[in-house]
């Protein structure tokens, strides 16, 4: 197990102290920089270790941007789990990475994400999307069932063939094959429903059979009028009630 002390020691330098709480740590190809509060992957991390690096871990940080990251042209591994990573994220091409953690970030769509990492990461074997909205499950929402995070599972392998676990779980057969045959139409979309509207307005009617002035009135209380028409009908343009007379109205 990589401690502080033995890190580094390939290339002392003054941060390889202990006592430096935003020590990295680097050993056999392995970085980590973890719980360090940066919104982005620090420079010197990028221009010391991004030529050899094949593992990198910068879980439980504020990153939101991933400039630099397009140097670690070697990397295998990404581990970004509890991050700040949203909608907008740029991802860089890494033809080498398999791996990929992007557990508990802020994640809404999941097409879009889905078409990025296609084309960025072509080797990609092992993602992990568990705790953002674009997975349904009940980690980011008890709304969600199995059945929503199954057809999410079909959605992702139609899209990214070559995975061989995902989330929790290993790939099975059965799944690659249900993906190739329905898995474009898996998306799990559900309208969200606006409750904030006044419920009253549709009991209340629009139209009223007397005039404004005339609701409030002593005679608005009937419930209508009868008597005989001074008019005669005569039928001229509906030939259906041309036998209809003023004695059976």
């Amino acid at each position: 197990m990589a401690t502080h002390e033995d890190s580094f020691e390939s290339d002392p330098s003054p941060v390889e102290t202990q006592s430096d709480c935003n020590v990295p740590v680097f050993t056999d190809g392995q970085l980590s920089f973890l719980g360090h509060d940066v919104e982005e992957i620090p420079s010197e991390l990028v221009s010391e270790f991004a030529d050899r690096t094949v593992r990198l871990d910068l879980s439980f940080n504020r990153i939101r941007r991933l400039e630099g990251l397009e140097q670690f042209t070697s990397l295998k591994e990404l581990i970004l789990d509890n991050n700040e990573l949203g909608d907008n994220t740029v991802f860089p091409c890494l033809k080498s990475l398999t791996t990929l953690f992007l557990n508990k970030n802020q994640f809404l769509e999941l097409e879009p994400l889905l078409m990025q990492l296609k084309n960025c990461f072509p080797q990609l074997h092992y993602l992990s999307l568990l705790g953002n909205a674009a997975c349904p499950n009940q980690l980011s929402s008890t709304e969600k069932d199995e059945e929503d995070y199954q057809r999410y599972r079909y959605y992702v392998l139609f899209h990214l063939p070559k995975l061989k676990f995902l989330d929790s779980s290993m790939v099975q057969l059965s799944e690659l094959t249900e993906a190739r045959q329905r898995g474009q139409f898996m998306q799990v979309v559900r309208p969200t429903v606006d409750r904030e509207e006044d419920d009253s307005d549709e009991l209340t009617p629009q139209f009223t059979p007397l005039p404004t002035e005339n609701q409030n009135s002593e005679d608005s209380k009937h419930l209508g009028q009868w008597g005989k028409s001074r008019s005669r009908y005569r039928g001229r343009n509906s030939e259906g009630n041309r036998f209809i007379t003023d004695m059976a109205l």
